[in-house]
């Protein structure tokens, strides 16, 4: 029952506790970015004598994600290369993530690993299986719904491409497309390079690679990256109870002989983190007695076989991914003793491990002329299990969840005479599914989804062109299976209708997209603008039901449902002009219009209207490089968005933000640097956002906003070092 006579609080929350950044690395804070500045200021100082020619082309922008490969993709995508992460010190994907227009992250966890393309995505994961609708894939090896495996060490490039991908990646790919790309082997290189960074930030790496034989060359690359994370614990009297500690392995041997090539990578990635991230006093300072954690483990190979069948391509690639993960955290955020007469103590811990193993084969013409196709075929075997031990569970929860997934795809790109040509690609897909958990449920999918896009391409100068697409993307329907688990326990009369939500259908998705790719080399400048409109159907929703049971206790049930529909313009701009061989300025512009058109939740709330869970309506990047050497260069940034709520079942938003950051680097024999910072001016910002609970004892669990802490000032420098003496 519920006391009711007074609780004396313990004070556990000082007036002003310095924070640990304040107690122990704060010098390293004021003189790194002191120093970061005073750098900036003294740029115009610098003798132009020190100048070399730079180069005065604008960096071609290519994008390898598509079925056929074209040099301008009719595509609304960002590409990000190696000097990106490096300039901004990235480690991974979730610090290049303001980048990028229309793209945002949400955490809940160690990392931002939950991504949303146009407003779309998902923000967390608990019992229920999950279909993405961002697909992921690292160098084809499909890792959706994986996003903490997203680590950065050797690749050459990350492409965000926005809008759905169905004819890439089916029913996963709803909203858009994150793939990465390894550095390849056909590069000489041995290198060795550390790093340190404030907040206990360090890391080691090495990489070498080239030919090994007239027909063979190879690569390897190992990086460890640690940090104590930007998280105090108070009761504990701890500062790494939310640490980083992260490892990257990745090998690649390439063979070609005569029209084969072949080429066999293995991955491997192992991440031990803490989570112990939210705060009763919505704080960096946490009072968990239990601290979280939240690791993986990703092990992962895949074969390519090119050849030429024909005077046709074929492409053959087989692959596997083994994806562990343990997730845990301290329900209750506090310790023993908080609060008498009041608190709870809890702890709950999800281990989930993730099987997949896929065959894809492609054949495409080679004939020059005025037609261009590819048709392919997909297999993959999934198959994920999750073990759910918490503390007011009697026994672990169980479940096991196998897809098989058949498809096939083609798109055909045709030359329609003078500088007019036309696509039309599409993907039909049927997947199997079976569930079962311990609770007793035990369910069967079975579902055809097709995708596709169509379009035209308007060339009306070499480097620029106008096209318009229009597209159809899925999101795989699924099963309510805490829901369904539920219903036994449930009076009688609410049987029936709870059962009747326990399977939830495909949504879909349909957009328009007007484009326009432009390259003027005479003035320095490129622009690609991508103005679009979606109709999102039958959109699964999150829902939560209250239902009172006979002994007088409440039932509280999460399920999805197709309970909305939704619509969303908008455009997204990046632009790079060189107006001085020296100089280089970079301006992204994101904009959405974001709502849902027709909505009523479980508790019977009418959202119609309501702008959508992380959609803010702006978002920018404006950067200038000024490169006088190769002994010295320098960037600077500024990123922002504007406010958005973190979910639909609550009114808790992000915060407005705009953030500096800036680099300088250079390179001096063998020697490659790099000094720096993220977030220069201290913004504080949030990742995930909680509204619709109380969970402070002391406060007799008065519902309030929960928020967690993104990234505070980072600053850093990264040596690297060419132990062979070539190019880096």
């Amino acid at each position: 029952g519920v006391p009711t006579h007074t609780i004396d609080y313990p004070t556990v929350k000082p007036t002003h506790r310095p924070t640990r950044c304040e107690r122990q690395t704060c010098a390293l804070c004021r003189v790194a970015a002191g120093a970061l500045c005073r750098i900036f200021l003294l740029l115009g100082l610098i003798p132009l004598a020190f100048a070399q020619e730079a180069p005065s082309a604008l960096e071609e922008i290519v994008v390898t994600a598509t079925l056929i490969g074209e040099p301008s993709a009719p595509i609304s995508a960002s590409v990000l290369t190696e000097r990106s992460h490096r300039l901004r010190g990235a480690a991974h994907f979730e610090d290049l993530v303001t980048l990028v227009p229309n793209l945002t992250s949400s955490s809940g966890a160690s990392r931002n690993r939950f991504f949303q393309i146009r407003g779309i995505g998902e923000r967390s994961q608990f019992v229920e299986p999950v279909n993405p609708s961002v697909g992921i894939l690292l160098d084809g090896i499909d890792l959706s719904g994986a996003g903490g495996a997203l680590t950065l060490y050797d690749l050459s490039q990350a492409e965000v491409l926005r809008g759905p991908q169905g004819t890439l990646m089916g029913a996963n790919a709803l909203a858009g497309l994150i793939a990465l790309k390894s550095q390849g082997t056909d590069s000489q290189i041995n290198t060795a390079s550390v790093g340190i960074e404030n907040y206990g930030g360090r890391r080691l790496g090495i990489r070498t690679g080239g030919s090994l034989s007239a027909n063979l060359r190879g690569r390897i690359a190992i990086q460890h990256y640690e940090s104590d994370g930007y998280v105090d614990n108070h009761w504990l009297n701890r500062s790494d109870t939310n640490a980083r500690d992260e490892l990257t392995a990745r090998g690649t041997l390439t063979w070609e002989g005569g029209n084969h090539s072949v080429e066999a990578a293995v991955y491997y990635t192992d991440l031990n983190n803490g989570y112990d991230a939210f705060s009763l006093d919505n704080t960096r300072w946490t009072l968990s007695d239990q601290p979280g954690e939240d690791d993986l483990r990703l092990k992962a190979g895949r074969i390519n076989w090119q050849t030429t069948l024909a005077n046709l391509d074929s492409v053959l690639q087989v692959s596997h991914a083994s994806t562990d993960t343990v997730y845990g955290y301290d329900e209750d955020w506090s310790y023993v003793g908080i609060a008498p007469g009041w608190e709870y103590s809890s702890y709950d811990e999800y281990v989930r491990d993730r099987t997949m193993n896929s065959l894809e084969w492609r054949l495409q013409s080679t004939e020059p002329g005025g037609r261009d196709w590819v048709i392919g075929t997909y297999l993959r075997d999934e198959s994920e299990r999750l073990t759910r031990q918490y503390t007011y569970l009697s026994s672990p929860f169980n479940s096991d969840i196998d897809t098989q997934t058949t498809a096939l795809f083609g798109q055909i790109n045709q030359h329609l005479g003078g500088r007019l040509a036309g696509f039309v690609g599409a993907r039909l897909e049927r997947r199997d599914s079976e569930y079962g958990d311990n609770a007793g449920v035990d369910k069967d999918f079975d579902h055809n989804y097709w995708t596709g896009r169509l379009g035209l391409i308007w060339r009306y100068e070499v480097d620029s062109q106008l096209y318009v697409t229009m597209s159809r993307g899925a999101r795989a329907g699924g099963a309510n299976a805490g829901l369904l688990a539920s219903v036994a326990a449930l009076p009688p009369q609410n049987q029936d209708a709870v059962s009747a939500l326990g399977v939830f259908q495909e949504e879909t998705l349909l957009s328009a997209e007007l484009g326009w790719q432009a390259h003027w080399p005479t003035h320095g400048l490129r622009s690609r603008l991508a103005v679009f409109a979606m109709d999102r159907d039958d959109q699964q929703a999150k829902g939560s039901l209250v239902i009172p049971r006979a002994d007088g206790s409440t039932a509280f049930i999460d399920y999805t449902d197709n309970a909305a529909a939704s619509r969303y313009t908008g455009l997204e701009w990046e632009a790079q002009w060189q107006p001085l061989p020296l100089w280089l300025v970079e301006m992204n512009l994101g904009v959405l219009n974001a709502h849902f058109d027709d909505y009523v939740s479980a508790t019977g709330e009418d959202l119609s209207g309501r702008d959508q869970p992380q959609a803010p309506s702006w978002q920018y990047l404006i950067a200038a490089s000024w490169r006088p050497s190769a002994l010295f260069s320098t960037r600077v940034e500024m990123v922002g968005h504007d406010a958005y709520f973190f979910s639909d079942r609550h009114d808790v938003r992000s915060v407005e933000t705009h953030q500096l950051n800036a680099s300088v680097s250079g390179e001096w024999g063998q020697w490659r640097w790099t000094l720096w910072g993220r977030n220069l001016t201290d913004d504080t910002t949030f990742v995930r956002g909680f509204g619709t609970f109380g969970n402070d004892p002391r406060k007799e669990y008065a519902l309030e906003p929960y928020r967690q802490f993104g990234e505070p000032r980072i600053v850093g420098l990264t040596l690297s070092y060419s132990l062979s003496g070539e190019n880096q």
